[in-house]
């Protein structure tokens, strides 16, 4: 039997998308708008405490095209922690002027492919820190789901361990020339989600996002064996501009 990866996982992850819906929004009254945005504004400090204390993180993006018009990315230590985020924000005032378009959940997670040295991976400081990553407030994100082949000769599932190995290795080179560029966020979604992991990147130019994608695609791992969904694109969207971003 072909051997399957352990993987190390780390914190729970909610992607949120939803529409504003502006024509509700522009006829609700000036004091119910304030009052929308004020309520919003002091949830927004509560996951602010939460990150201080890294015992979670957050990303608010302003959604670019007709896919939605923000995105959420929640980091929580259990999908119970993370249901009580989505709850929350649900009871809000300004999610009633929300219509929720796209949902994701899935778990950080990292493959034990190449141990080092007879060292477990994940007693490393480094490695925890990666698990439960302090999401960066770059100007840009990007977020896909994606899976591996499991048709014919291109079964990513038959392929032997090291095989897999020597691919995602490889792959991982590609990546590495864009450090300092882009920074990426694996998460695992198989039996969580349609499909099997989420792929985030955070930017602070848009471009980087082609740039990475397009050289990746002729690496043979994924040149075989990927399978990606829609591609969901943010720009960063700061507390503080949530005013003018909702002012009509």
């Amino acid at each position: 039997m072909v051997e399957a990866v352990e993987t190390m996982d780390g914190w729970c992850c909610l992607h949120d998308l939803r529409k504003v819906d502006w024509e509700k929004w522009k006829n609700a009254s000036e004091t119910e708008r304030t009052e929308a945005l004020t309520q919003f504004q002091e949830l927004l400090k509560e996951w602010e405490l939460v990150e201080e204390k890294k015992e979670g993180s957050h990303a608010l993006y302003q959604a670019i095209g007709h896919k939605g018009d923000v995105l959420f990315m929640i980091l929580r230590p259990t999908f119970a922690q993370v249901a009580e985020v989505e709850t929350a924000l649900n009871k809000t005032k300004l999610a009633e002027y929300f219509i929720q378009t796209h949902s994701y959940t899935s778990i950080v997670e990292l493959a034990k492919y190449r141990p080092e040295n007879g060292v477990d991976p994940e007693t490393l400081p480094e490695t925890q820190a990666r698990l439960k990553p302090i999401l960066p407030k770059w100007e840009y994100i990007c977020f896909y789901p994606m899976s591996r082949k499991r048709e014919g000769d291109n079964n990513w599932y038959t392929l032997e361990k090291g095989a897999r190995s020597k691919l995602l290795y490889e792959h991982s080179l590609t990546g590495r020339k864009y450090a300092g560029k882009v920074q990426q966020i694996i998460t695992g979604s198989i039996g969580l989600d349609r499909f099997e992991w989420g792929v985030t990147l955070f930017a602070h130019d848009a471009l980087q996002f082609k740039k990475i994608v397009y050289e990746m695609r002729f690496d043979e791992v994924t040149a075989l064996y990927g399978e990606f969904e829609q591609f969901y694109i943010g720009h960063h969207l700061p507390k503080e501009q949530l005013a003018t971003f909702l002012h009509v």
